[in-house]
């Protein structure tokens, strides 16, 4: 048992002394396997797909957008001016209707007999005024045989016949104009709306119930606002010309049509704070109907040399706007700027970018300052639009 220790120590240490040995050799190539990593460098990030566009220097309309109401250029009610039964209905709900056409027609016989009387009258009095003329020649032939008085009575009598002539021709004017009266006729060119009474109906010239109502459309007019500030830049522009109006339907999505602003209200709305205009509008095509709502866009200025940007490009934060460029180096930088304007999918940027910068416009969400960018060219073009350009 003795001689037995020595040799299981020799034993153990010499365990010992291997295990060590093979410890030692697996941290040195590890170490090793380390150094070759550190000789061949960590693994690139993959490059972030993403669309871009130039920035551009153009001309940049600027429109104040707005909602206004089709209101016809001239809306008439008509009501009839003498009373009577309907007998006629000339027109047809919704037609067309020429300035001067026949409406509506009233029975004329009263009114034809109050003519006839009148004619009837004058007659009369013509056949006695020629009989007071022949009477006063007789007695200025007399001379010094018929008294004076006489003379100067039958004068009188002739004058007074003559006056009554010019009565009973106002008479007949009148009845004449009665007459005309039971023929309603339009006094406007436009649409005739839904019609207010049938034939067989008595109507009265006292009456506030009208017949029909006739709304002009060619041209037509729309009521819209504008923000009180923005009412400098609109009288400054009117002095250099008319500024055109653009009428869409109220999802902004529809051109109905285009037209030129009229009139500026003459004086603000101190409650909301705006400013009521008037456009006038050609309307061949009767796109825009009375009490009709459309969006309506008015050009109050042009910026020449604008540095523009597509919304796309825009992004939002809490320190405020900012934008995506791409570097020579295919690599993101982040731009702080500033926008004043921005208009179909176009913003114009007053500070931070450059014309011929490239602008990131799609896949930003991935994008962070520094990040390795795959870009595609964004186009208008459609067959251009999948073009991509590996940098």
């Amino acid at each position: 048992m003795k001689k037995s220790r020595p040799i299981l120590w020799i034993i153990i240490i010499a365990a010992v002394a291997g295990g060590g040995y093979y410890g030692w050799k697996r941290y040195q190539a590890a170490e090793a396997g380390k150094a070759q990593i550190a000789q061949k460098g960590a693994p690139r990030a993959p490059a972030v797909p993403v669309s871009i566009t130039p920035v551009q220097k153009a001309d940049f309309p600027v429109y104040l957008t707005g909602l206004g109401t089709v209101q016809g250029f001239n809306t008439v009610q008509v009501r009839t001016r003498v009373d009577g039964q309907i007998d006629k209905i000339a027109f047809t709900e919704g037609q067309m209707v020429k300035q001067g056409d026949l409406l509506v027609e009233i029975d004329p016989r009263p009114f034809q007999a109050a003519l006839d009387q009148a004619k009837a009258k004058r007659s009369q009095d013509e056949a006695n005024l020629a009989n007071a003329n022949l009477d006063l020649q007789r007695y200025t032939k007399l001379g010094e045989f018929a008294t004076r008085q006489q003379t100067d009575t039958q004068r009188s009598t002739v004058a007074q016949l003559t006056a009554q002539i010019a009565a009973d021709e106002a008479a007949i004017s009148n009845a004449q104009t009665q007459l005309d009266y039971t023929q309603v006729k339009s006094p406007i060119t436009g649409v005739a709306s839904l019609r207010q009474v049938d034939i067989g109906n008595i109507v009265n010239a006292s009456s506030q119930t009208g017949i029909v109502t006739i709304a002009q459309i060619e041209p037509i007019t729309v009521i819209f606002t504008a923000p009180e500030d923005q009412l400098p830049y609109i009288s400054e522009g009117q002095k250099s010309g008319e500024l055109k109006v653009i009428a869409f339907t109220t999802d902004g999505k529809k051109t109905l049509a285009e037209g030129k602003l009229a009139v500026i209200n003459n004086q603000v709305d101190t409650t909301s704070g705006t400013i009521r205009l008037k456009a006038v509008f050609e309307n061949k095509e009767h796109t825009l109907w009375p009490g009709q709502s459309v969006s309506t866009r008015l050009l109050v200025r042009t910026l020449k040399d604008a540095t523009i940007v597509p919304d796309d490009a825009v992004q939002h934060s809490t320190n405020g706007l900012y934008a995506y460029t791409v570097s020579q180096d295919n690599k993101a930088e982040v731009r702080k700027i500033k926008v004043s304007y921005s208009i179909d999918g176009r913003s114009v940027v007053d500070d931070g970018l450059s014309p011929g910068q490239q602008v990131i416009t799609g896949g930003q969400y991935k994008v962070q300052p520094g990040s390795l960018v795959s870009t595609t060219v964004a186009s208008s073009d459609p067959l251009q639009k999948n073009k991509v350009q590996q940098e």
